[in-house]
């Protein structure tokens, strides 16, 4: 069985966990309805997208 010779750092155990971190999602509002979306991604309340109507309100 493998078996680490020295003991990991606390530096090296950092760096190594760098990119676990969460990432706090980005929302913003719709320049239609003033709902928050993600961005680059269709309003869910009006269907609009990009200054347009993609899909219908009602759908």
């Amino acid at each position: 069985m493998a078996v680490p010779k020295r003991k990991t750092t606390p530096s090296r155990r950092g760096m190594r966990r760098s990119h676990d971190a969460l990432r706090v999602e980005a929302y913003q509002e719709c320049s239609n309805c003033g709902e928050l979306k993600r961005p680059h991604n269709l309003c869910v309340a009006c269907g609009h997208y990009n200054g347009r109507e993609v899909v219908a309100a009602g759908a």
